[in-house]
């Protein structure tokens, strides 16, 4: 079977661009194939090393990289260059200007290491915090103490100020104390009965400064609630910057890490401007827990109003001043106390995060305990919130931040890496950005500069001459998953007011790292996950994006240039503004499909609550529902259907929306669809083999399976909608089902059956080709095993390199139609070389690759050419006190945060070890 023939090295383009006319692959570009965040430790750069760092990159695959200044090495501080003065912007253009030679993309971050803020960011313009000091005071008493600010850390900033006061009876009523402070803080105020607490709001500052900063971004925080603070923030771009951009494709803003931000000096204002009414009488509400129905309708508002300040002051803002730049913009949204899917849509390339290791069943693979985040697990629906928001509004390019922390240091081999990238795929994001690459000086020996919470894609890598066979999948995988749209069918409202309606904490973040908290308990995420397994494809809404869309032939077609969706789906909540009812209820009638799994039971927010609550009744009762059976509703509404189930499932059975049931033999997809079309990518998670016909929604008139580990293609055989395939646990395929058929398209290459296998278990000869701290010595094996057996010579024990396994084969008689390789165990990837030749890289699980046409019969010679972790030599650095890690800051940590030493670890197994075996294989005629 073709399937599992692996890369071949050097032909990374001509895999895509130099075949035949027929070649159904989209044509290559620069974001098609994998980026990297590539970070200037220190700025210590210069032009020599910078041209050979992206001629390296350029040669691995990779089609750009996103610089991200931070932090430097001790025994360089000469070397290092301010960031943005005059020597860095030089530095910045002789980038750009080779990363173009090369036909390569730059992004930059906006600001050094994260979040952004620095030296630009004054007092004023830093973020900000509501700081809550308590008074009591009796009838008939003056408050003998002023009201002014206690805490220490604050009381030399000048920006300080009291926004509010308000006291409070037994009986809570309320009295706004505000203009009744004088100067001094006196409060000129007497109770005439009862006993008051008085609430006293001060604006105060975080505090917080950039983390990981490079030298000249050092600083505060930005306050992202805060137009003049963005505005004069990015006037220190302008000035760098000029009328150019640089040759910079976009600007980049990392996830929002911005700690106790939650005010901003105008806010008072800004929250009655967009609630309605004055905060002022309801502030103690802010800092207490007490759940009151009062209570989380006044942080609904108060949350609501912050998600509104950081989409347009900072987003929005962010955007169109990277439009002024003639560049586009990329964010992270996810950290932030704000409508992801919003933020998300409002800039030209959201961007979400993985961090930590997935559980798949895929046998072989490994997922040492002790090499991985406890409680990080990437979340498939977490990463969704991007590319929803980007299919909504119909942006062409969703990235991610790709493998942070995904094992500990230099343990992380390429096949780990493949069906992580592949989830990200899955969810509908098409660029990935590893994380990622160190900028090192040629003078710093092995392992160069390191960034302490990547996987190391460094050319001082023990494994990066195999990284093309990694880099070649990603390219070929996203040139098809950024051609045409996205083709999912339903969508899911998320119902953010029941996040932000609960009594508890103040401002609400919606952060990677605590999903289990804010996303996993919700009713959504629960169909969200049922559903997908069901081979349903979904997409999130949020309430402005179902106010922005309408109803065209059946459909719900969202932004212009978004896609198109059968059924809006309402999942169980509690509040649901009367406006979002209403634009449903609009979607309906002329043609829309929705289903409820409830009746919403309120409104949010606290203004003109009665109002809009019989508002919100008036328009459900508007449904004449019907009784269709046990738990189900239904009534034609307009030109639409509106059904009311708690069984999502049933409602869309009545609507008789199809769902793909490929699902159903443990295959995942994302489909795409393109003019005469559709796209499947489909992947085998599974522990079991496939090798059937899968039934698919669309087969059109020609379907050919297009194999991303090697490029190749043929035409698939259909029957009756369906599909033969054939994939083993851990490879995926690409469907390109098209209405027009192509006759030179030659047919794919099934295999029939496998004849009985030859065991290479004669003498094998063992050498070493490259890598260190020294080459091993070569010798003669009776039989394979890995190098780091042979104890007795310890440089087998430190070694982390390339080990070459050779040996004769005697191929009696050459009659199979090929011949697969495959290898019990292999410690980490290897390039195949037969009889001079080289046949490729096998990299990924199932370790095997097809050799047939480089075979010849009589004697073949084989060899393996195998590279290992890097663990084994970082392991004897730290054993004999070799200093490798010396940076400012944070010097090096390992995956649980704390100093790292890799002194007492267990030597890595490398090479090969078990059985190779050559099957013969035939394929169907």
């Amino acid at each position: 079977m073709n399937i599992q023939s692996i890369v071949k090295v050097g032909i990374f383009c001509f895999a895509f661009g130099n075949l035949p006319a027929q070649n159904p692959w989209p044509k290559p570009t620069e974001t098609t194939k994998p980026w990297t965040r590539w970070w200037w430790m220190g700025n210590a750069v210069d032009e020599k090393g910078l041209d050979k760092q992206l001629t390296t990159l350029n040669k691995a695959g990779f089609g750009g990289v996103e610089i991200v200044p931070i932090y430097g090495a001790k025994g360089f501080e000469n070397q290092y260059i301010d960031y943005l003065s005059p020597e860095w912007m030089k530095m910045l253009q002789f980038t750009t200007a080779k990363a173009k030679s090369l036909n390569m993309g730059v992004d930059m971050s906006v600001g050094t290491g994260w979040p952004i803020g620095g030296p630009q960011v004054d007092e004023q313009k830093a973020a900000t915090k509501m700081i809550v000091q308590t008074y009591t005071i009796s009838s008939g008493e003056e408050l003998s103490e002023k009201i002014v600010l206690k805490d220490e850390k604050q009381k030399n900033l000048k920006t300080i100020k009291l926004d509010i006061v308000t006291a409070y009876n037994e009986k809570n009523r309320a009295i706004v104390l505000t203009d009744k402070i004088t100067n001094d803080g006196s409060l000129n105020w007497k109770p005439d009965s009862g006993k008051w607490t008085v609430y006293a709001v001060f604006t105060g500052k975080t505090l917080q400064k950039v983390k990981r900063a490079a030298p000249g971004g050092e600083g505060f925080t930005l306050d992202h609630f805060s137009p003049d603070a963005t505005k004069d923030y990015l006037k220190t771009f302008d000035k760098a910057f000029g009328n150019s951009n640089y040759g910079i494709r976009s600007f980049f803003n990392d996830s929002y890490e911005v700690y106790n931000a939650d005010w901003t000096p105008d806010f008072k204002n800004e929250f009655k401007k967009r609630r309605g009414y004055d905060l002022s009488p309801y502030i103690r509400y802010l800092g207490s827990n007490e759940e009151s129905e009062i209570a989380g309708r006044v942080k609904s508002d108060y949350r609501e109003t912050l998600s509104e300040l950081i989409l347009n002051n900072f987003t929005k803002d962010f955007t169109d001043w990277a439009h002024s730049k003639n560049s586009k913009n990329t964010n992270q949204a996810h950290g932030s106390p704000g409508n992801l899917l919003d933020l998300y849509a409002a800039v030209d390339i959201p961007e979400s995060e993985t961090f930590g290791s997935s559980i798949f069943e895929i046998p072989g693979l490994r997922r040492d305990s002790a090499d991985i985040q406890k409680s990080d697990i990437p979340d498939f629906n977490m990463l969704k919130f991007a590319s929803s928001a980007a299919n909504v509004t119909g942006k062409q390019l969703i990235s991610n931040e790709t493998f942070t922390w995904l094992t500990e240091h230099f343990k992380t081999s390429w096949s780990q890496a493949k069906p992580e990238v592949e989830q990200i795929f899955l969810s509908g994001i098409n660029h990935v950005f590893y994380h990622g690459t160190t900028y090192t000086p040629a003078d710093v020996p092995f392992p160069g500069w390191l960034f302490y919470a990547s996987v190391n894609f460094v050319p001082e890598n023990s494994m990066w001459p195999h990284l093309t066979g990694l880099n070649s999948y990603v390219a070929r995988t996203q040139s098809v998953l950024q051609s045409g749209k996205s083709d999912n069918e339903l969508l899911m409202y998320w119902p953010i007011y029941d996040q932000w309606a609960n009594p508890k904490g103040k401002d609400v973040t919606f952060k990677v790292h605590n999903v289990e908290k804010w996303l996993q308990p919700a009713p959504m995420y629960e169909n969200l996950t049922k559903l997908s397994k069901m081979g349903y494809s979904l997409d999130m809404i949020s309430d402005k994006m179902i106010g922005g869309s309408k109803s065209e032939s059946q459909k719900i077609q969202t932004a212009k240039g978004g896609s198109s969706y059968q059924v809006l789906i309402i999942p169980e909540l509690t509040y649901l503004p009367e406006t979002t009812l209403n634009n449903i209820l609009e979607l309906a009638q002329n043609g829309a499909s929705v289903i409820f799994q409830n009746e919403p039971k309120d409104i949010p927010g606290n203004f003109e609550v009665e109002k809009r609550r019989a508002k919100l009744k008036s328009l459900w009762a508007q449904i004449p529902f019907q009784n269709q059976g046990e738990n189900i509703k239904i009534v034609s509404f307009g030109k639409g259907k509106i059904i009311l189930s708690s069984d999502v499932e049933k409602g869309l059975e009545y609507l008789k929306i199809q769902r793909e049931k490929l699902t159903e033999t443990g295959l995942k997809f994302v489909r795409r669809q393109f003019d005469g079309g559709k796209y499947y990518f489909i992947v085998n998670h599974d522990s079991k083999e496939i090798n059937q016909f899968i039934p698919l929604n669309y087969t059109g008139n020609q379907t050919v399976i297009m194999d991303p580990e090697t490029g190749d293609f043929g035409v698939a055989e259909t029957q009756n909608n369906s599909v033969r395939i054939q994939l083993k646990s851990g490879e995926s395929l690409i469907l390109k089902n098209s209405e027009t058929t192509d006759s030179s398209i030659p047919k794919w290459k099934y295999t029939e059956k496998a004849g009985s296998p030859v065991n290479l278990n004669q003498n094998w000869q063992l050498t070493f080709k490259e890598g260190g701290p020294e080459l091993p010595k070569s010798r003669n094996l009776k039989k394979l095993e890995p190098w780091t057996n042979f104890s007795e010579d310890p440089a087998t024990q430190s070694f982390s390199g390339t080990g070459v396994y050779t040996a004769t084969l005697n191929l009696k008689n050459k009659k199979a139609d090929d011949y697969l390789l495959k290898f019990d165990k292999l410690y980490e990837s290897a390039k195949i070389i037969v009889n001079g030749q080289e046949a490729g890289i096998v990299w990924s699980i199932p370790f095997q690759i097809n050799i047939g046409k480089y075979l010849e019969k009589g004697k073949n010679t084989i060899q393996i050419e195998v590279c290992n972790l890097m663990a084994n030599r970082i392991r004897y650095m730290d054993q004999n006190k070799i200093q490798w890690r010396n940076y400012h800051e944070i010097n090096f940590v390992n995956i649980d945060y704390k100093a790292f030493d890799a002194s007492n670890w267990k030597v890595q197994p490398s090479g090969l070890d078990g059985q190779i075996q050559l099957f013969p294989l035939y394929y169907s005629k």
